[in-house]
């Protein structure tokens, strides 16, 4: 198969706005694709790289060699290259990526090399991710779309289901079931901004703490324990605190869903940043775990004792788990039976904000009723977490790939100094419209007051407010502090740099 025809079918799926129209794209893709050929296609449609990332920055695909004439670039020949990119290391690493990925440019077509850019760069924007592939592969198979998403849940790898299917039709989908030792895709939450508006929304539900750790999906066959991360990395040997814990449980066999965070003298959870460092940390586990021991803490049980759990409800599956975990070990959570009970709900705000005082990010809404929807940010789960917003200075902007390409896109964001001159923290292109980001081009060209390969730089003039979880130490910026999930809200003309946050505000908000 060549480049070419997944690159067509991302332009019209991007260029097209109906549903069953970008699904009837990807199913005529698909039912062309070679069945060998189908994890690298399904996985590119998705907007990912088989090989996670390759090193490469942006500087490297802003200076890309004029395009192909003529498409001769073939899927395989195009993700034997990306892999090479992806295994490269040692002393000139850099330069040598650059090379193997210009060469691999040099032979693509424009529209192949945006296909490329795009998807090395994260910004592949067509609008079809894993739901509209998961549907496109169920037409092109046809097979009912639902089958093949439970499929891609209990199989963990959109790849090895769009192989199967693709190979041997709607039959292949029961091989994919819950298996000790093979991880699942972990049901995700949706976010409302109040508690009130989860618990209009829910219904009968719990609420639960949110915290603010790794998620983690632990696996016990008898002495066996095997862990994984949200992204389904095995990371067993980093974790032997959880291992123990998870053979403290009394229980034979079971798959069980959680999170790790760390706490400190006082019981209250230290920064994301701590435990991330920790968890990702491969040299060196036993002085790892010593200086910073790490607690587990289960909120869902998917099966026990070879019993699978999860078309049971949200209360079966706790059930199960209280029998078979120790307080310690759960979530804490509080009940809201009726949501129209004032009591109930007061209880419910009173659980919130002592969730918070412990220095917890939130809280999740379950409905009671609900099944776990393995791999599915469906409606059953709710997050709320405080919302912090912060108003900072524009320094400058990258120029963006894919559909954002010849737009300013990647903001430089920064606050105020103790001097009054502007400190970086961190970038976002989050949260920009179309109109926001023509409007925003236009603006920060007239700003700029120097231009680089990458984007330009601006006088700090310009006041934006955006919307972030929070903030985290930082070495690679000069506050020693950066934004977490920022997202652009509005832009503040009506105000003058010197009324943009202060550093110091910011760190005001480090937990």
């Amino acid at each position: 198969m060549l480049l070419a025809e997944v690159a067509r079918t991302w332009r019209e799926v991007a260029a097209t706005a109906g549903r069953s129209a970008k699904v009837a794209a990807l199913a005529r893709l698909f039912a062309a694709t070679e069945p060998e050929r189908a994890p690298v296609v399904a996985t590119w449609l998705a907007g990912r790289l088989p090989q996670r990332k390759l090193g490469v920055g942006w500087r490297a695909l802003a200076d890309a060699p004029p395009p192909a004439a003529t498409a001769t670039l073939t899927v395989a020949a195009t993700d034997e290259t990306l892999g090479a990119i992806g295994r490269v290391a040692g002393a000139g690493a850099e330069a040598r990526r650059r090379a193997l990925l210009h060469g691999l440019l040099a032979e693509a077509t424009e529209p192949e090399q945006a296909f490329l850019t795009g998807l090395i760069s994260g910004e592949l924007r067509q609008g079809a991710l894993d739901a509209l592939v998961v549907e496109g592969l169920a037409g092109a198979a046809g097979s009912p779309p639902d089958a093949v998403r439970r499929a891609v849940m209990l199989g963990g790898s959109l790849g090895a289901v769009a192989e199967a299917v693709l190979a041997r039709g709607p039959e292949a989908l029961a091989e994919f079931r819950l298996r000790v030792g093979r991880p699942v895709l972990p049901m995700l939450a949706k976010s409302a901004r109040t508690l009130d508006e989860a618990l209009d929304k829910l219904g009968a539900c719990a609420v639960e703490e949110k915290l603010d750790g790794i998620r983690v999906q632990v696996h016990r066959d008898g002495e066996t324990v095997r862990i994984y991360t949200r992204t389904l990395d095995e990371i067993t040997e980093r974790l032997p605190e959880v291992r123990r814990a998870a053979l403290e449980l009394a229980v034979d066999s079971a798959v069980l869903d959680g999170e790790v965070i760390a706490l400190d003298e006082a019981g209250r959870p230290r920064p994301f940043q701590e435990v991330a460092g920790r968890v990702g940390s491969r040299l060196d586990v036993a002085g790892a775990h010593a200086a910073l021991p790490l607690s587990p803490v289960f909120f869902d049980l998917l099966t026990v004792d070879g019993r699978e759990l999860l078309d049971r409800t949200t209360e079966e599956r706790h059930a199960e788990l209280r029998r078979i975990a120790p307080d310690p070990r759960r979530v804490r959570r509080v009940l809201v039976a009726d949501p129209d009970d004032a009591e109930q709900r007061a209880a419910a705000h009173a659980f919130t904000e002592a969730t918070l005082a412990r220095g917890h990010e939130g809280v999740l809404v379950k409905a009671l009723d609900a099944p776990y929807s393995a791999g599915r940010r469906g409606a059953a789960w709710v997050k709320v977490k405080p919302v912090h917003t912060l108003e900072l200075l524009v320094l400058g902007a990258e120029w963006g790939h894919g559909r954002r390409a010849g737009s300013l896109s990647n903001l430089h964001l920064g606050a105020r100094g103790e001097d009054g001159a502007p400190v970086m923290l961190g970038k976002t292109f989050k949260g920009l419209t179309d109109a926001l980001l023509a409007w925003q081009t236009e603006r920060l060209r007239e700003l700029a007051v120097a231009e680089e390969p990458w984007g330009v730089r601006v006088r700090p003039e310009l006041v934006v407010e955006v919307a972030i979880d929070g903030v985290q130490r930082s070495t690679r910026y000069p506050a020693g502090v950066t934004l977490r999930f920022a997202r652009v809200l509005r832009y503040r003309e009506d105000k003058p740099p010197t009324e943009a946050d202060s550093v110091a505000t910011v760190r005001g908000l480090l937990r």
